[in-house]
């Protein structure tokens, strides 16, 4: 579908993904987007979910310019400063051991999928099914909409990423009743987002935490949108008093840039 078919800038060379007004913007000032004919407008969006400091914050513009004069891409094959400093930054806060750095909370999650089936392949005899929740979301990459439990991907891109059980959040008889031999992993959202915030009961992560430990699985939560101190605590699982064996973050993370992180215990 062409833009100008949807809504869009007639002679707009982006590809559409999305129905976007003909509005572009050329600057952004905390709450606020300004665009080119100087006209301002509130932003409720927030890049969705991502600029935890609005636009152009200048702590984030002075980190992001002294960086870039600094050092911008050493490459995965070394280490540098300001990697090591924030890995240890989220292992000193968190229940976690290890960090692995992303460009986006859809590739933490994938990330976090990939880590859980080897550890499957290793320690529970090839088991590689994981158990996810009705109408979550956990990214727009193939295996994380396959993870998702959103209705209205169910028939798109087909054949999916195999081997994920959906059952309802805040029902642990479903999930028990979902387990078997090929189980590797419970993933869930502490808060839905996309589902229209709903929260996982304190009650409901504590047993799930005592279920998983006793079937010896995996438990993984997707923090991307409520960690980074969006619930009162810096991570929302903090308040159910759990500790998960992985965790991925994103978002609130970068602040605007892109990041991610796959964080997990050893």
């Amino acid at each position: 579908m062409r833009p100008s078919e949807k809504g869009g800038l007639s002679a707009s060379p982006l590809m559409w993904t999305a129905d976007r007004p003909p509005t572009v913007f050329v600057q952004g000032q905390g709450s606020w987007l300004t665009d080119k004919e100087g006209n301002n407008y509130l932003d409720f969006v927030q890049g969705w979910a991502v600029n935890c400091l609005g636009h152009s914050h200048p702590a984030l513009v002075k980190a992001l310019s002294e960086q870039a004069g600094r050092l911008i891409n050493a490459s995965p094959a070394y280490f540098t400063d300001r990697l090591l400093e924030l890995a240890r930054k989220i292992v000193d806060h968190s229940a976690m051991d290890k960090v692995f750095f992303t460009n986006s909370g859809a590739e933490a999650n994938e990330g976090a999928i990939k880590l859980a089936r080897k550890w499957g392949q290793i320690h529970r005899s090839g088991a590689r099914e994981i158990i996810t929740m009705h109408n979550s979301f956990h990214g727009r990459t193939l295996a994380t909409m396959s993870a998702s439990g959103k209705p209205q991907w169910e028939t798109l891109f087909e054949p999916k990423v195999p081997d994920f059980v959906k059952v309802p959040l805040n029902d642990i008889e479903a999930v028990q009743n979902a387990l078997t031999e090929r189980t590797v992993a419970v993933m869930l959202e502490p808060i839905q987002g996309e589902a229209g915030v709903i929260p996982a009961s304190r009650e409901y992560l504590s047993a799930l935490r005592g279920l998983t430990s006793r079937e010896g699985i995996l438990l993984i939560l997707d923090e991307i949108q409520t960690g980074m101190g969006r619930t009162g605590t810096l991570f929302a699982c903090e308040q159910a008093g759990i500790e998960p064996d992985i965790m991925t973050l994103g978002k609130g993370i970068g602040g605007g840039f892109p990041l991610g992180a796959l964080t997990a215990s050893v």
